[in-house]
């Protein structure tokens, strides 16, 4: 097998992978592969007939007895082979094909005795404690709520007791598969990897989510391959390991706090191993994410550069067989330490091989290498596809690898070092920039700069780290000395991050993009640095026309970077200036409502901390909003209020209304949300009592401050929101206000009263609840009345054109291309 043909082949394997998320993507690539074999018969087959053609009565002697001679020659008429032949296209396009098919058959299954089964079986989880046994398989870590989360191999069922009852239902099971257990941070005190514990709690089936641009924790589960959670109430450790790379791990993490702090030893720590092995605080590795940083947090090719170079450093008079077993052993040392992620077993593999290739005096091709390393792990692991520190890992590598070069010959005016500095987080940033977007729907604009900044602190901390981790292993004490030299590097590495978070724009949410605007930004990238082939370089050519050349490619990544903010700015901001659209959160019991007109925004209530932080935030995000013009609190509920600081936090309100009820409840929520908006320049103003308020082309009237009772009209529509009024008040509340008929009702999910029914004459019902009695779903359906539940459609969407489109529906696909 030739190169050509190693990589045709290889590639089409990856391609296969990355189109097994759709349904038609093993055959569009078996049909793609089928039709270019065919494209490629024709080709040669017209090409022939172009060099032999039959002669004509009416041809001269002389053209006959030239074609005689032409056709006599053998090398006349060999006809020039493609560059990719028909049998390797059609060999590529199985290959592509059954790539999809590995994919399905590694995706993980639960099994028969999968402690998943326990949820279907048991009926109602919440209602079931059990008692699970099993070995901790990774290292416990924080939670942004307080608690620690770890994966458990289950192994038996020692009780399951009903709640109800109070009685076992069944005793000793055997079960397997992994479990994510949740539990209070006191009870996880101690905890370590590799250790065999005892939990009580219950299970819990993960859920699918029901609002766009939400986390999909149950794929995520999946992934990992796990199909259940837990809630810990109790945990006991039965069994220790004396030694093992995660107590090597924990001695490191313990010598650097020991030398410095808690939040300085633990980022020194995860600078070194990744954030993956060291539990970091979250509020920290937010922070270092959102101007650009998280590279810094994930242990990846430049630590595993500086730790081979350091090798071959201290083993230079060494013999080659004994460098390379030495420098081999290091690797998987590292390996075992950072818990193996996708990135860590790139750069060793890439590592591996420059070795081999320093110690036998042999040139390494790093794009070969690349891709053959990117081939074996998936062939190992093929669900590494989807693992997005496999993606931006391999993205960054191809970046430096086809994108430094060109950038280093054009700062050649700079210093080898400075420029070096620039090349490199340009081109790692080009590379992972779409895929970011797509993902996490943000952008820095800081980020280059801020990466620029910040090289001599990364460089100085990782060696200081790496050289402390490795003291560590023989003496805490001497690493936790050695450890307070990188205080002020830490210092400011940490000021420098929290001066760009605190800049206003830090971060822009650039909306969602579709997958065909992400193939048009990879396009660009590709194209471009195929530039020296479409525009080369010949010999003996004048200055004049190398400047000529110079300025067209010039000219080309002018208009590539143009073309680029074309594709991701342009499908939003026609979306914004076009289009009315109104979004129903699913929130339960929290009415979170969502108006985008045009190119400005009202946000209904907002929830408590963890309803912004997981809801809100992401969907505003998803649609890229980066301000908020109106804001309305309707309900006088702590829940309701508790998340306006947060959101206060990432994006500017210029006008908060608040309701006029009575704030007892929530006196010190609306005094930081005031505080918060005043220092923002914003306005805070009370939302007035049976008075319109236009808000764009939506008109607010607050009827009932202490119900609440409030009024929407959109595009001609009316909307009636209707706080949680028990169904015997609901009659009173008609008394005491003339209610006329609305298009849509808009309440919590608690029973309705038919003659509340009968007044509002609702066309749409739509109940934010995860549960809605079958007494109150047939009322409404004897009606008439079009019923929409979140707990069961997800967040809905609304336009004047198109009416209700629910999040979840009965056909709903991941098909979609665009």
């Amino acid at each position: 097998m030739n190169q050509t043909a190693a990589i045709a082949l290889g590639l089409a394997y990856i391609v296969g992978l990355l189109m097994a998320s759709f349904s038609w993507g093993g055959y569009s690539l078996l049909a793609l592969g089928v039709g270019m074999a065919i494209m490629t018969t024709i080709w040669q087959y017209k090409l022939r007939g172009r060099l032999i053609k039959p002669n004509s009565p009416t041809t001269t002697n002389r053209r006959q007895r030239q074609r005689r001679q032409r056709t006599s020659d053998p090398d006349r008429l060999t006809v020039p082979r493609p560059p990719i032949p028909r049998s390797l296209w059609l060999v590529a396009g199985l290959i592509g094909f059954l790539a999809t098919l590995y994919f399905q058959l590694q995706t993980p299954q639960p099994g028969p005795h999968d402690i998943s089964r326990l949820i279907v079986s048991g009926g109602n989880a919440e209602n079931l404690v059990i008692t699970v046994w099993g070995r901790v398989i990774s290292s416990p870590r924080v939670t942004r709520s307080g608690n620690v989360q770890f994966w458990l191999q289950a192994n038996l069922v020692n009780q399951i007791t009903s709640n109800d009852q109070n009685s076992p239902v069944q005793v000793n099971k055997t079960v397997t598969g992994k479990l994510y257990v949740t539990v209070p941070i006191l009870q996880a005190t101690g905890l370590q990897g590799n250790e065999t514990v005892s939990v009580t709690g219950t299970l819990y089936a993960p859920k699918s989510p029901l609002n766009p641009g939400s986390f999909d924790f149950k794929a995520y589960l999946a992934r990992q391959g796990g199909f259940a959670g837990m809630y810990g109430r109790h945990l006991s450790i039965n069994t220790t390991p004396r030694w093992g790379l995660s107590r090597v791990r924990q001695r490191i993490v313990r010598a650097k706090v020991q030398g410095l702090d808690v939040t300085k030893g633990t980022l020194l720590s995860a600078m070194v191993l990744g954030r993956r092995a060291v539990d970091i605080s979250p509020e920290i590795s937010d922070r270092f994410v959102r101007v650009g940083l998280a590279h810094t947090l994930a242990a990846s090719g430049f630590h595993v550069s500086l730790l081979l170079g350091v090798v071959l450093a201290l083993t230079a008079r060494w013999s080659p067989k004994l460098r390379l077993v030495f420098g081999a052993t290091i690797l998987l040392l590292y390996v075992g330490l950072t818990g193996g992620s996708a990135s860590v077993l790139r750069a060793a593999l890439m590592g591996l091989a420059a070795l081999v290739g320093v110690v036998m005096k042999r040139q390494v091709r790093p794009l070969a290498v690349l891709l053959a390393v990117a081939v074996f792990l998936l062939l190992w692991n093929p669900l590494l596809i989807q693992d997005l520190g496999f993606q931006f890992s391999f993205l960054a590598t191809l970046g430096l690898l086809v994108t430094v070069p060109p950038l280093m010959r054009s700062l050649q005016w700079l210093p080898p070092v400075i420029a070096s500095c620039i090349a490199v987080p340009i081109a790692a940033t080009v590379w992972i920039l779409p895929l970011q977007i797509y993902v996490f729907n943000l952008v820095s604009p800081f980020s280059i700069f801020v990466n620029i900044l910040v090289v001599p602190f990364i460089t100085v901390i990782t060696l200081g780290g790496m050289l402390t981790a490795s003291v560590a292993i023989i003496s805490p004490w001497a690493a936790a000395a050695l450890a307070t030299a990188l205080y002020y590097p830490l210092e400011g590495l940490i000021y420098i991050v929290e001066f760009f978070n605190d800049l206003p724009g830090n971060s822009i949410a650039v909306g969602s993009l579709y997958m065909a605007q992400l193939i048009g930004l990879y396009t660009i990238n590709i194209l471009l640095c195929l530039l020296p082939i479409l525009l080369p370089e010949k010999v003996g050519k004048t200055d004049q026309k190398k400047k000529t050349r110079n300025h067209s490619r010039f000219y080309a990544v002018i208009a590539g970077i143009l073309m680029a903010i074309a594709i991701i700015t342009l499908p939003m901001a026609y979306a914004q200036f076009t289009q009315f659209r109104v979004t129903v959160l699913a929130t339960a019991e929290k009415p979170i409502l969502v108006v985008e007109d045009r190119d400005r925004v009202l946000l209904v209530n907002a929830g408590d901390e963890r309803t912004v932080k997981f809801t809100v935030l992401p969907f505003l995000l998803r649609q890229g909003i980066n301000q908020i013009d109106w804001a309305i609190l309707t309900h006088p509920q702590l829940g309701l209020t508790i998340g306006f600081p947060h959101i206060l936090d990432t994006l500017p309100i210029q006008k908060f209304y608040d309701t006029p009820a009575s704030k007892n409840a929530y006196q010190v929520s609306a005094q930081a949300i005031q505080n918060k908006i005043v220092t923002a320049q914003g306005e805070y103003l009370t939302l007035p009592v049976q008075q319109n308020l236009d808000l764009g082309e939506t008109q607010v009237t607050l009827i009932n401050a202490e119900v609440p009772l409030v009024e929407f009209i959109m595009s001609d529509r009316r909307w009636l929101l209707m706080g949680n009024i028990p169904k015997e008040q609901q009659s009173q509340l008609l008394q005491q206000h003339d209610l006329s008929p609305v298009d849509v009702l808009w309440w919590l999910g608690n029973d309705l009263n038919y003659q509340l029914l009968d007044t509002l004459k609702p066309q749409v019902a739509i109940a934010s609840t995860d549960t809605l009695s079958p007494e109150t779903s047939q009322m409404l359906e004897n009606l008439n009345i079009q019923l929409f539940w979140t707990g069961r459609d997800g967040a809905l969407h609304w336009t004047p054109q198109q009416g209700f489109s629910p999040t979840i529906t009965a056909d709903q696909t991941v098909d979609s291309f665009f």
